[in-house]
């Protein structure tokens, strides 16, 4: 009998091959099967391989020629035969090194299934990104976004690329997963794809999602990430500042276009709502709140959380310059995404405002300048921005603090100056 030798981190691994005999078929060929020894543990399948038993040497684990027949033909089907086990081996072989680089042991029964192609593909990593991926491409233009949605599918491509470059495997099962992969996958984003700490985190986190998917799918298993910490750099959002704001909304624009821009972005300013929510507005978004006063109340595209905003001055005559208007019921006359952030661009040139004027920067400029440094109550920001948990709306706190600091400091240096004056007149 042959058999293959190797050791790799004290783990004895033996391939053989050999015939099963006690079922021949009619033209008196057997099966030959295949055994997987690992430190003692066996399993063996059907290479789906027939030999006939005068053409089989078992000592060596090879196929034969009969000395009796010296046809060509025979050789041939011989040598074939010979070349689709060594084959069969070396891929055999080839599973085994791989488990037990990644994981340091190797179970005959996963190296059978892995070379058989029965792993569970349903329960293995990539296959539970595209699941999500597909299932959250569905909610695209009603509770989701575009723009999330590419960024999960990027995340899976990073992914895929990931495990490729460090462990040479396609996809990993679920089960299989630890810290290890994660704090990996992490460095792999810093380090190859040169992106910031907290660009890194939040592939991590998406990748995150995806296990919180296969749970919820179903699957049991532990979640390493219960044993991995996420650091973000702190950092604060851009906002404009009132007089920005206004100059953006006095503005008299020549081009049409550039006026339906500008006005769909103060609404944005006096709202907060983002780009996606102000996208979709129509007059069943708009309801009078206890107050007797209009308020937006629609659930947030990204988050499906929903959002109480009361409609101040600004917006309602937004609202009324564009009532009956506009095309599919919406309120606003919004244009793409893209073509939206190029006249914003244009907006910002014409206005001498030095920002990259987004609808990001809309939403965080509702979140500081219109609302905290006035005085709103942060409770109350975060239920108007739709945020799931105030610790989101704390960054824009920082903001409004340094601007107190700065405010209190200017404060501080006026009653100086007037103390000092006092003192002189006093001399």
């Amino acid at each position: 009998m042959q058999t293959k030798n190797v050791t790799v981190m004290k783990s004895t691994f033996k391939i053989l091959f050999y015939l099963k005999k006690n079922e021949p078929k009619k033209n008196g060929h057997v099966v030959i099967m295949v055994r997987i020894t690992v430190d003692g543990d066996q399993v063996q399948f059907s290479s789906k391989l027939d030999v006939h038993p005068d053409n089989w040497d078992t000592k060596l684990g090879r196929a034969v020629v009969n000395k009796q027949s010296a046809e060509k033909k025979e050789n041939l089907r011989v040598s074939s035969l010979n070349k689709t086990l060594d084959e069969i081996r070396a891929a055999i072989t080839m599973h085994y090194t791989r488990m037990m680089n990644t994981d340091g042991y190797a179970l005959p029964e996963k190296i059978r299934n892995a070379f058989l192609g029965l792993e569970e593909k349903e329960k293995t990593l990539i296959s539970y990104f595209t699941q999500h991926n597909e299932q959250y491409a569905k909610k695209v233009g009603k509770t989701a976004t575009q723009k999330t949605y590419s960024r999960y599918e990027l995340t899976k491509q990073r992914m895929i690329e990931f495990l490729k470059s460090e462990y040479n495997i396609s996809d990993i099962p679920i089960k299989e997963i630890t810290v290890t992969h994660i704090e990996n996958f992490y460095l792999y984003l810093r380090e190859q794809c040169e992106v910031s700490n907290n660009t890194a985190m939040k592939f991590v986190q998406r990748f995150h999602t995806i296990l919180l998917f296969a749970q919820k799918s179903g699957l049991s298993f532990l979640d390493p990430f219960n044993n991995f910490r996420f650091n973000f750099d702190k950092t604060d959002r851009g906002y404009l500042t009132q007089e920005e704001i206004d100059t953006i909304y006095h503005k008299e624009f020549q081009s049409k276009r550039l006026e339906h821009v500008r006005d769909a972005f103060i609404f944005s300013c006096y709202t907060g709502l983002p780009y996606c929510d102000i996208y979709t507005l129509t007059a069943e978004d708009i309801k009078i709140g206890v107050d007797g006063k209009k308020w937006i109340m629609k659930d947030r595209g990204k988050t499906g959380v929903e959002s109480l905003i009361p409609l101040l001055p600004i917006p309602l005559e937004i609202l009324a310059k564009y009532e009956g208007k506009t095309k599919n019921g919406k309120l606003l006359p919004v244009i793409s995404n893209q073509k939206m952030n190029e006249y914003l661009a244009e907006i910002a040139a014409i206005c001498q405002i030095n920002k990259r004027i987004t609808y990001h920067l809309a939403r965080h400029s509702f979140a500081t300048e219109i609302c905290l440094t006035k005085g709103v109550p942060i409770e109350s920001v975060s239920k108007m921005l739709g945020h799931t948990n105030i610790q989101t709306t704390q960054i824009y706190a920082r903001v409004v603090d340094r601007k107190l600091s700065h405010d209190m400091n200017v404060l501080e240096r006026k009653l100086r100056t007037a103390q000092n004056g006092s003192s002189q007149k006093a001399g």
